[in-house]
């Protein structure tokens, strides 16, 4: 049988060696075998069964999730990568009109070419955002739309700009985070409470309020509880879901409490 250890594993695909040994504990992804030396030896099956779980994962499936659809019973590998290939190109197709956008966008901002108003939201999801907002009014309550309509108003004169500067900070602040999760330091340390500090401002400005203690911690929490956004976090480094949350918690009872 021609074996793959984890490193070389690793390397095809680009997931960690720390993330296949906790998909080993979990029992998510086992080894087809482990040698003499102790090393774990995976085969093309354990190849594929990786490749699924990147797919799914992708989708927004928790790895919990992951697991109960690979085992269960009559599941289909070319039924489930059909069916990935068609969310996929359903995708593909958005974010080409997004792209247009883009485009159609800049030579407008660049004195290229005019734009209307309606063309700047091209390709944009207007259903998927109302299930957003929905799901968070059916979670917390009808006073959560005051919220939401709230934030909305916050935006309404945001530029493109504004969007652009927002989008970076949460990249660095993830970025750090990942960084002082894989360096073992503790939620509450100085230089993560630092990183929440920033999270709180970049949450209350699109918030377009001060997020009290008790919404920062549950958001937190629903960085955990929602499969779509642990999906986000483990997927950048195994455990981050849960790190920030306990961070944030942190925060809030230290500084917002």
């Amino acid at each position: 049988m021609q074996g793959w250890t984890v490193k070389q594993v690793a390397k095809l695909s680009g997931v960690s060696v720390r993330a296949l040994h906790h998909y080993d504990e979990i029992g998510l992804l086992k080894p087809a075998c482990v040698g003499a030396n102790g090393y774990r030896y995976y085969g093309r099956e354990e190849l594929l069964r990786l490749q699924q779980i990147l797919f799914h994962r992708e989708l927004g499936f928790s790895l919990e999730e992951v697991g109960r659809t690979l085992d269960a019973e009559g599941f289909d590998k070319v039924a489930a990568l059909k069916a990935h290939r068609a969310k996929l190109e359903a995708q593909t197709r958005r974010y080409r009109e997004l792209m247009r956008t883009i485009d159609q966008t800049l030579a407008s901002l660049e004195g290229e070419a005019k734009m209307d108003e309606k063309a700047m939201y091209r390709g944009f999801d207007p259903k998927q955002q109302e299930a957003y907002e929905k799901e968070l009014v059916d979670r917390h309550g009808p006073a959560m739309q005051g919220h939401i309509d709230h934030a909305k108003q916050g935006m309404a004169g945001w530029k493109q700009a504004d969007y652009d500067a927002m989008q970076a900070e949460v990249e660095a602040i993830e970025a750090g985070m990942a960084k002082a999760l894989a360096d073992g330091l503790p939620a509450d340390a100085a230089a993560v409470q630092a990183l929440m500090k920033r999270q709180h401002a970049w949450v209350s400005k699109g918030w377009n309020r001060e997020a009290p203690a008790e919404a920062f911690a549950g958001l937190g929490q629903m960085y955990v509880d929602d499969p779509r956004f642990r999906a986000r976090y483990d997927g950048r480094q195994p455990g981050l879901a849960e790190y920030m949350a306990a961070a944030m918690k942190a925060y809030a009872e230290a500084a917002l409490g």
